[in-house]
């Protein structure tokens, strides 16, 4: 048997640091050196993890681990490398985990064509 993927209409933006996404909210934070920085993003977090210095270099995108974000999902999180593609599934009640989810550039350009929207 044959399948053919529904076609659904999506909404994405592509991400490439903290606070890049239109409903990440960075707030402003001054560190001890007087400094402003922005805050952690609300979709697209900060990556951490114990066993991860922000240093390493990724694996699927040679860069350091901390230009990376995290998205929590349905399996616990994925992480998200500078350039993926932050989906938003409108299927998924917003605030629930699986609402937004990445998408690597090279898999998002043989899923999605983009629509024009006539304003």
């Amino acid at each position: 048997m044959k399948y053919r993927k529904l076609p659904i209409i999506i909404e994405a933006i592509q991400w490439f640091k903290n606070g890049d996404h239109p409903e990440d909210d960075c707030k402003d934070f001054v560190g001890s050196d007087g400094k402003s920085f922005p805050g952690e993003g609300a979709i697209v977090r900060y990556y951490r993890t114990p066993e991860c210095d922000g240093k390493n270099k990724c694996n699927y995108c040679e860069k350091t681990m901390h230009y990376h974000g995290w998205i929590d999902t349905v399996q616990g999180g994925h992480l998200v490398c500078p350039g993926d593609w932050i989906i938003t599934d409108s299927r998924v009640p917003k605030g629930k985990h699986g609402h937004y989810y990445p998408c690597k550039p090279d898999v998002f350009e043989k899923t999605y064509e983009s629509l024009r929207v006539e304003s």
